[in-house]
C-alpha cells in the first residue's frame, strides 16, 4: 500500500522513505463459511465436529446418496490421504472435463452449469471432494471453462483438529483450477476423493512453479558438467 502520508515518516532518511511500504490490512482472504460461491459446480457444505474430553474427535464428512453428494449425484471412486509440511504449497492443477460426443464444450457447460437440463458424467472426468483433519489451508479457484466466466475464489478452510464454522466439506468440478497452501504453523491433512481413479494424464498443470523446487544455476551447470 503506498504511503500517502509524506510527513508521517519525515523523521526517515530520503533512501529510506522511498523503499518504504505499509502492509494491508484489508480482509484478502475470507474464511470458507462468509466466502461467496461464484463459481459454478463448487460445492462448500458445513460439517459438525464432535470434541471428546481427553480422546480427541469426531466428525462425519459424508454420507452416499445423501446430503451434498446425494444433491450433486456425485460419490468418488477412490479415497486419498495426503500431508502437506508447513509451510509448503501446491501450485495450480486442472483436471480436463469431459465433453460428449456432438456437443460443443460451449453448449456442454450452458446446458449443466447454467440450465441445468444435464447433469456430468463423474466416472467419464474427475470431481475433487476433500475435507481436512488438521490445520489450515488457503484455496484459490480458477473457472478456466471455455465459455465460462473466468471467475475466482479466495478462501480458507480449518481442520478438524480447529472446531468452528470453517470446518467444511470442499466439491471441486473438472475444468476448475485450484491451488491450495498451509496456512498456519502446523502440517495439512487432507482427506480427499475423486470421481474417478488416478489417471496421470489428467493431472494438469498451470502456474505450479512453486512445485519445481529448482537446483540453483551453479548446481544444474555441475551436474550438466558446464565450467563456471
Amino acid at each position: 500500500m503506498e504511503n500517502t502520508d509524506t510527513g508521517l515518516w519525515r523523521g526517515l532518511s530520503a533512501s529510506a522513505q522511498e523503499r518504504l511500504a505499509v502492509r494491508d490490512y484489508s480482509e484478502k482472504v475470507l474464511p470458507a463459511s462468509k466466502v461467496e460461491i461464484t463459481i459454478p459446480g463448487v460445492e462448500l457444505f458445513p460439517r459438525r465436529v464432535f470434541h471428546q474430553a481427553g480422546r480427541g474427535f469426531f466428525a462425519e464428512f459424508a454420507r452416499e446418496g445423501e446430503g451434498k453428494a446425494g444433491e450433486i449425484g456425485m460419490w468418488p471412486r477412490q479415497w486419498a490421504t495426503a500431508r502437506m509440511y508447513s509451510p509448503s504449497a501446491k501450485g495450480f492443477h486442472i483436471h480436463p472435463p469431459h465433453i460428449p460426443e456432438g456437443e460443443t464444450p460451449e453448449g456442454w457447460f450452458q446446458k449443466v452449469f447454467v440450465e441445468k437440463t444435464a447433469k456430468p458424467d463423474y466416472p467419464k472426468e474427475q470431481w475433487d471432494m476433500m475435507f481436512f483433519l488438521q490445520g489450515r489451508v488457503e484455496f484459490l479457484l480458477v473457472d478456466e471453462r471455455a465459455g465460462m466466466p473466468r471467475r475466482s475464489m479466495r478462501f480458507y478452510i480449518d481442520g478438524d483438529n480447529m472446531p468452528g464454522p470453517d470446518n467444511v466439506g470442499l466439491v471441486i468440478p473438472a475444468g476448475v483450477a485450484h491451488a491450495l497452501r498451509t496456512a498456519c504453523g502446523e502440517d495439512l491433512l487432507m482427506v480427499y476423493g475423486t470421481s474417478t481413479t488416478f489417471d496421470p494424464a489428467n493431472e494438469g498443470r498451470i502456474a505450479h512453479g512453486i512445485e519445481g523446487f529448482p537446483l540453483p544455476d551453479d548446481w544444474e551447470a555441475y551436474l550438466e558438467g558446464s565450467e563456471s
